[in-house]
């Protein structure tokens, strides 16, 4: 058997969704299902681990955030933390400053885990959720000193990723399908009268 690992890009798979209101419906998405729907008979997941981070300067949507975190963790999803950034920025119609905030450390941390874990020789093929191409060079780098490893790119609805896929070993498309048959139920029972439920607006 192959041993595979996915690494799951939070929020490009986030923004795929947020962007399609017809998509919404899908932000409860179990990534242990989905990541099965991509094996072959002779492939074994080793491991799933999902880059995000949260967004300290809106507690609504870090509540929902560590639901749906929590969810994934009972599902032996392991998470890697990343940051966001506070940017000040200039309109440029108006001229006036705004703040704003951006992710960092996704790319560097897959990047990092992507090499770490090739050196161990954790996995013979590597699946990549994400759409963005600031990570060819890390692909390019696990791909001239580990030849005999797999490396692929599951590629979000709604992006491209055209020098992304050229770069990868194999690539594939996240559908629609995917989706649908990779949902939590909407409350998950932990036990001792404890449970998770699915945010009004994810479902």
């Amino acid at each position: 058997m192959d041993n595979v690992i996915f690494f799951v890009d939070g929020f490009n798979l986030y923004h795929s969704l947020d962007s399609n209101p017809n998509l919404h419906k899908y932000k409860w998405l179990n990534i242990t299902k989905l990541t099965k729907l991509f094996l072959k008979k002779n492939e074994h997941i080793s491991d799933i681990y999902y880059f995000t981070a949260l967004a300290t300067w809106a507690s609504n949507k870090v509540k929902r955030h560590k639901i749906y975190i929590k969810a994934l963790e009972l599902n032996n999803v392991k998470i890697v933390y990343g940051e966001f950034r506070r940017r000040t920025k200039k309109c440029p119609i108006c001229k006036k400053q705004y703040v704003t905030y951006e992710e960092k450390q996704t790319d560097v941390n897959i990047a990092i885990h992507l090499f770490r874990l090739a050196i161990q020789d954790k996995y013979d093929k590597a699946f990549i959720l994400s759409g963005d191409s600031d990570l060819i060079p890390s692909i390019k780098s696990v791909q001239n000193t580990f030849p005999q490893k797999s490396l692929g790119v599951i590629i979000p609805i709604g992006r491209r990723a055209e020098l992304l896929k050229q770069t990868c070993d194999f690539h594939m498309k996240l559908k629609e399908k995917h989706l649908q048959s990779s949902l939590f139920e909407k409350t998950i029972d932990l036990g001792n009268n404890k449970k998770l439920v699915c945010p009004p607006n994810w479902c």
